[in-house]
């Protein structure tokens, strides 16, 4: 029974909110900061990962250079 006393009470403030006005609450607020946390936790993961990587590019041919591939040699006999 007290619980609908103190429910009464806070009546009037209810009505001076705006009723078409809907915000997202403490579910939202949860939800976005999960969502934050786990893409904080993905990204580290990430760099971490990165760092292990060990990629070294090839030199590119030089233009003028004229040395034939493998496929376009002739047959020698």
């Amino acid at each position: 029974m007290s619980a609908h006393l103190a429910l009464a009470q806070f009546v009037p403030l209810a009505k001076e909110l705006d009723e078409n006005k809907v915000t997202p609450g403490v579910l939202g607020f949860v939800v976005f900061a999960v969502m934050a946390g786990a893409v904080w936790l993905l990204m580290k993961s990430m760099n971490r990962h990165m760092g292990k990587v060990d990629f070294e590019e090839t030199p590119a041919p030089a233009a003028g250079a004229a040395q034939p591939s493998p496929a376009k040699q002739a047959p020698q006999e």
